[in-house]
C-alpha cells in the first residue's frame, strides 16, 4: 500500500521558499556585475596613468589572483558548512557573516580608486573576492538541501532568475549618460563615475541581508522538506544509487569528470569577455555603455529563458539542453567577433550595428540560461544529503579555476597577438567550442526518445516544478 502511494506521489516546487533562497544569489550577481564591468576600467585607467606597458596582461593577472585564493577557500568552506550545526542552520551562518563582511569591504574598491591608490584597489578587490567566494558555496548549497533531485533544474532556474535581476539592475546604469566612458575618458572622470555603482549596490545588499535574516529559517525548511528530499533520491538520474558511505560508480565518476571539464572550458570562454568586455567596447568600439546595454539584454533574455525553457530538460534531458545552449553561445560570440573586427578595421559607426549586438546578446542569453539551469544540478546529482556542500565546491572549483587562468591567457593574447583586443571574442568562441565537444561525451541514463514518450504536456510554469510519479 505504501509503495503504491509512493509511486503516485507528486513533488511540487515551493516557489516562495526558492525565491527567498535566491535572494542571496541576487546579491552575489549584483556585486559580481559591478566588479566585472568597472574593475577592468579602473585598473586600466590607473595603470595607464602610471605609464605601464602591456597593461592587458597585468589586468588579467590582477583579476585572476583573487580567483586563485577562492579555489582554496571554497572547498574548505563547503565541507565546513556540510558539518555545521547551529540554531541558524548549516548554511545561513556563512551567508549572513559573508554578506555583512562583503558590504563593509566592497565600497573600498571605488574609494581606493578615488584616492588614486592602486595597491589599495587591488587589496580591496582581493578581500572582496575571498569573502564573496567563501559564502557563495553555502548560499548555493542551500537550494539542493531543501529541494528533491528531480526539481533541482527548475529550482536552479528560479535561483538564477532571482540572481540575474541583480545583474540587470547594474547593467541598467549603462543607459544613464553620466556613466558612459570611452577611450578618451580621463582617470578623474572614471574615478567620479565608478563610485556610485559601488555605493548603491552595497546599500541594496544590506537591505537584502536584513530581509534574509528574518525571512529564512533554515532548520525549519530542512525539516519540512526532508521527506520529499529523501523521495527525490529514488528518482535520481545517476546510473547507480548514491549511498552515504559508498564511492561513485565508474560510469558516474566518468560523467562527473567530463561535466567538470566542460564547465571549466565554458567558464574560461564566458569569463574572458566578462573580464575584458567593458574594455573591448570602450577601446575597440568606443562605447562602454553598449557593453552594459548588451549585458542588460543578455540578462533579460536569460531571465525569460529560465521561465520558458526550464522544463525542456525533462523532455530531452539535461545533456542535450546544454548542448543547444552551447551552440547558441558559439553563434553569438562568433557573430560579435567578426562584426566587431570589421567595424574596427573599416572605422564604421558602431551605432548602426546596435540592433545586431542586441540580437547576439539575446541569443547568448538564451544559451547561457540553458547551460546554467542544468549544469549545477548535474553536478550535485552525484551528492548525497550529507555532502551537497562538497559537490557544490567541485562545481565552483572548476568554474573558479577557469576564471583564474583565462584573464591571464587572454590578456597575453591581447597584448602580443597582432589582432590586439580584437582577439577577445574569437578566443571565447574557440573555448566554447571545446566545451561543446567535451560535453558530447556525457552518457545519460535515459535517451531523448524515452523522455519524449514518457513526457506529459504541461505549461511553462508547470514545467518549472511539478514532477508526477
Amino acid at each position: 500500500m505504501e509503495n503504491s502511494q509512493s509511486s503516485n506521489r507528486t513533488l511540487k516546487l515551493n516557489y516562495k521558499n526558492t525565491l527567498k533562497i535566491g535572494l542571496a544569489f541576487f546579491g552575489i550577481l549584483m556585486l559580481w556585475q559591478v566588479y566585472n564591468i568597472y574593475c577592468p576600467i579602473i585598473l586600466e585607467a590607473m595603470l595607464k596613468d602610471l605609464n605601464v606597458e602591456h597593461y592587458n596582461y597585468i589586468i588579467g593577472v590582477i583579476m585572476a589572483l583573487d580567483n586563485v585564493v577562492a579555489i582554496i577557500i571554497m572547498p574548505i568552506v563547503g565541507k565546513l558548512s556540510d558539518k555545521t550545526s547551529s540554531k541558524l542552520g548549516k548554511r545561513m551562518p556563512y551567508i549572513i557573516i559573508g554578506m555583512l563582511l562583503t558590504a563593509i569591504v566592497f565600497p573600498f574598491v571605488a574609494i581606493m580608486c578615488k584616492m588614486n591608490l592602486l595597491i589599495g584597489v587591488i587589496i580591496a578587490m582581493l578581500l572582496f573576492l575571498v569573502i564573496m567566494q567563501a559564502y557563495r558555496s553555502p548560499a548555493v548549497a542551500l537550494m539542493p538541501d531543501v529541494t528533491p533531485k528531480p526539481l533541482r533544474s527548475a529550482a536552479n532556474g528560479i535561483i538564477n532568475l532571482t540572481g540575474y535581476l541583480g545583474g540587470v539592475f547594474v547593467t541598467l546604469l549603462g543607459f544613464v549618460p553620466f556613466f558612459k566612458m570611452n577611450s578618451s575618458s580621463s582617470l578623474a572622470q572614471i574615478q567620479d563615475r565608478v563610485l556610485w555603482p559601488f555605493i548603491i549596490c552595497t546599500i541594496i545588499l544590506v537591505i537584502v541581508l536584513v530581509y534574509l535574516i528574518f525571512a529564512i529559517n533554515e532548520n525549519k525548511l530542512v525539516e519540512e522538506t526532508k521527506d520529499d528530499v529523501a523521495y527525490g533520491e529514488t528518482l535520481s538520474e545517476n546510473f547507480d544509487t548514491i549511498d552515504e558511505d559508498n564511492k561513485l560508480s565508474k560510469k558516474d565518476s566518468k560523467n562527473l569528470i567530463i561535466i567538470l571539464i566542460a564547465i571549466f572550458f565554458w567558464f574560461m570562454a564566458f569569463n574572458s569577455f566578462e573580464t575584458f568586455g567593458s574594455l573591448f567596447f570602450k577601446n575597440i568600439l568606443n562605447d562602454s555603455n553598449l557593453y552594459s546595454q548588451m549585458a542588460t539584454f543578455l540578462s533579460v533574455s536569460s531571465i525569460l529563458s529560465f521561465i520558458l525553457f526550464s522544463g525542456i530538460s525533462t523532455k530531452i534531458g539535461r545533456k542535450w539542453t546544454i548542448v543547444i545552449g552551447l551552440i547558441l553561445l558559439i553563434i553569438g560570440l562568433l557573430g560579435i567577433a567578426f562584426v566587431s573586427l570589421t567595424i574596427h578595421r573599416r572605422s564604421l559607426e558602431v551605432s548602426s550595428w546596435k540592433i545586431f549586438y542586441i540580437a547576439m546578446s539575446l541569443i547568448m542569453g538564451i544559451g547561457w540560461a540553458l547551460v546554467n539551469i542544468n549544469s549545477f544540478p548535474m553536478v550535485v546529482e552525484y551528492a548525497n544529503k550529507n555532502n551537497v556542500g562538497k559537490f557544490t565546491s567541485y562545481y565552483y572549483m572548476a568554474s573558479m579555476l577557469a576564471q583564474s587562468i583565462t584573464p591571464i591567457i587572454v590578456g597575453l593574447f591581447m597584448d602580443f597577438h597582432q589582432l590586439g583586443q580584437n582577439i577577445l571574442f574569437f578566443y571565447a568562441s574557440s573555448l566554447m567550442g571545446i566545451a561543446l565537444v567535451t560535453f558530447l561525451f556525457i552518457k545519460e541514463k535515459y535517451t531523448v526518445k524515452q523522455r519524449v514518450s514518457n513526457a506529459k504536456k504541461k505549461s511553462a510554469l508547470e514545467n518549472l516544478g511539478d514532477i508526477d510519479n
